[in-house]
C-alpha cells in the first residue's frame, strides 16, 4: 500500500489527508517513482482551495515536483530502469500526476536523472521555479545582458529563481517586495536592488535605479492594482508577464501607460514551456547547465515530514517563507 495525499473537497489546508492506498503500476510511458522528497508550490494551494487554473477530481491529489527513486518502467519507457534517481519537471496535470505521497507515476519524458551533487531535497526544489522562471524571462522576454527586469514576490521560490536566471545571462533584476524585512536576504541571493512596494513609490524607484529608462520586463504573479504601479515603472516597449493572481482585489487595466508606453501584458504558465518538447529541451539544458556552473542553487527556506503536510500548506499561506518548502518523505 501507498500513503498518498489526497483532498476530497476544495478548502483550507484541513482537507489534506495522508491516505493508504493501492499504488496502480506504471502506464504505457510512465515510470514509478519511490519518492524522497517533494516541492511544494503556491499553485497547489490554489488548487487546493480555488480559484485555479485546473479543477480537481474528487478524490484529487496534487503535486508538481518530487525527487526519488525509479522502481519500475510501464510500456515503452526506455533510458530509465530500477535504482536511478530522477527528479519531476511538473507535468500537465496536477491531479493525474500528483506528487505528494511516497510513491507516485509520473510520465516519462518529464522526468531528469537531475546532478549527482543534489540532495533530494534540492533535487525536488528544481524544476518549477526554474522552469517557470526561464520560461518567462528567456522564452518569451527574450531578457538580454544589460537589460532591467522588475521581478514582485522576489521572496518566492520562482522569484528568487528569476534574480539567479536574470544574472546568469547578465541582466540585472530589481526585486519588489511588499516591505524591506527581506531586503538584506534579497540582496544577498542576488538583487541588484530592491524596492519595498509598499513603503516606497515604486515608479519612482524604478525610474532611479533604471537613470530613467524604466525596466523592459516584469515578471509578476500578484496582479490587482499594483498593476498601475508596475506599468507605470516600465520602459518604452515594455512587457509584463503575469504569471499569478494572488492578489484578492480586482485587477483594473492601466490603459494609459500601456498606450503612451506601448506596453504588451502578457499571460503565462508554465506549461507554455514543457508541453513543446523543443522549449522543454531548452529549458532542462539551460537549467542543469547553471546548476552544474553553480549560477543557480535552489534556496531551501524549510522542510516538513510527509506526516506534516497540513502544516507545510500552513506555512506556504503564512508568506513568511523565503524560497522553498519541501517535504521530505
Amino acid at each position: 500500500m501507498a500513503r498518498i495525499v489526497r483532498f476530497h473537497a476544495k478548502g483550507g489546508p484541513d482537507v489534506l489527508k495522508l491516505e493508504e492506498i493501492e499504488a496502480p503500476p506504471p502506464g504505457a510511458g510512465e515510470v514509478a517513482v519511490a519518492l524522497k522528497a517533494i516541492g511544494v508550490n503556491r499553485a497547489e494551494s490554489m488548487f487546493r482551495g480555488g480559484p485555479y487554473v485546473e479543477d480537481p477530481v474528487f478524490p484529487a491529489r496534487l503535486g508538481y515536483e518530487g525527487a526519488g527513486l525509479v522502481t519500475a518502467t510501464g510500456p515503452g519507457v526506455t533510458g530509465f530502469a530500477p535504482g536511478d534517481a530522477v527528479s519531476l519537471i511538473p507535468p500537465l496535470s496536477i491531479t493525474r500526476w500528483g506528487s505528494y505521497g511516497d510513491t507516485a507515476n509520473f510520465p516519462a519524458d518529464f522526468l531528469v536523472k537531475h546532478p549527482k551533487n543534489l540532495s533530494w531535497v534540492e533535487a525536488a526544489a528544481i524544476w518549477m521555479q526554474y522552469v517557470t522562471a526561464y520560461g518567462a524571462l528567456v522564452e518569451i522576454a527574450k531578457l538580454a545582458k544589460g537589460e532591467f527586469a522588475l521581478i514582485t514576490a522576489a521572496s518566492s521560490s520562482v522569484g528568487l529563481a528569476a534574480i539567479q536566471v536574470a544574472n546568469a545571462i547578465g541582466a540585472t533584476p530589481i526585486a519588489v517586495t511588499r516591505t524591506n524585512a527581506k531586503k538584506a536576504a534579497l540582496l544577498d541571493a542576488g538583487a541588484a536592488h530592491v524596492i519595498a512596494s509598499q513603503e516606497e513609490d515604486l515608479p519612482q524607484r524604478v525610474q532611479a535605479v533604471t537613470a530613467g529608462k524604466g525596466a523592459r520586463v516584469a515578471f509578476d504573479p500578484v496582479a490587482g492594482p499594483a498593476l498601475e504601479q508596475l506599468a507605470a515603472g516600465m520602459a518604452e516597449g515594455g512587457i509584463i508577464i503575469e504569471y499569478g493572481a494572488l492578489s484578492p482585489e480586482p485587477t483594473p487595466l492601466p490603459l494609459f501607460p500601456l498606450l503612451v508606453k506601448n506596453l504588451s501584458i502578457r499571460g503565462y504558465q508554465y506549461k507554455e514551456v514543457v508541453r513543446n518538447a523543443a522549449s522543454r529541451e531548452r529549458a532542462t539544458r539551460f537549467i542543469l547547465d547553471g546548476l552544474a556552473a553553480g549560477t543557480l542553487k535552489p534556496i531551501i527556506d524549510r522542510t516538513f515530514p510527509l506526516e506534516q503536510i497540513v502544516e507545510a500548506h500552513r506555512y506556504l499561506e503564512s508568506n513568511q517563507q523565503f524560497g522553498k518548502i519541501v517535504v521530505t518523505v
